[in-house]
């Protein structure tokens, strides 16, 4: 006999939409890199989406470990968001400057993934802004208007 308790089915985080847009993103920052690499670019280029890669990788693999429910002593999601705004203003700052007419063909090319690295930034925080909205935790959860009435 099972107990009448629902099992919680979870998706697993590679399956999911958001793990699609991370991987998504990570492999668009690992390619921009890739190629600022190959093309010899400026070293804050090469440091700045390196750093970005190394924080994107680590995210995935506190999600898929499923890190994130056992520490929660530290709120995820707002950390993810602030981590996608961050990379958001300096992939910009380094897409834009790689895109200047002076620099070669990959370094344009770094710069394009750059930007297309920015749209899964935005993409991502804003997954996650949704999730927090209509799912929120913690002390500030949104109550039914119909359990006013059994509250009073």
């Amino acid at each position: 006999m099972e107990p009448a308790q629902a099992k919680l089915h979870y998706r697993p985080f590679c399956f999911s939409v958001k793990g699609h847009v991370k991987i998504l993103r990570l492999a668009l920052t690992v390619t921009s890199m890739t190629l600022f690499i190959i093309a010899q670019a400026p070293e804050p280029y090469i440091v700045i989406t390196g750093f970005e890669v190394t924080i994107i990788f680590f995210f995935i693999i506190l999600y898929i470990l499923r890190l994130d429910r056992l520490m929660k002593w530290l709120f995820w999601p707002l950390l993810d968001i602030i981590n996608s705004l961050v990379t958001i203003v300096f992939m910009i700052i380094v897409s834009v400057l790689a895109l200047i007419p002076e620099t070669t063909t990959l370094t344009v090319l770094g710069g394009v993934f750059g930007l297309m690295t920015v749209v899964c930034c935005i993409a991502d925080g804003a997954l996650i802004y949704r999730k927090l909205l209509f799912n929120p935790s913690g002390p500030y959860q949104k109550k039914p208007v119909h359990d006013k009435k059994a509250d009073l």
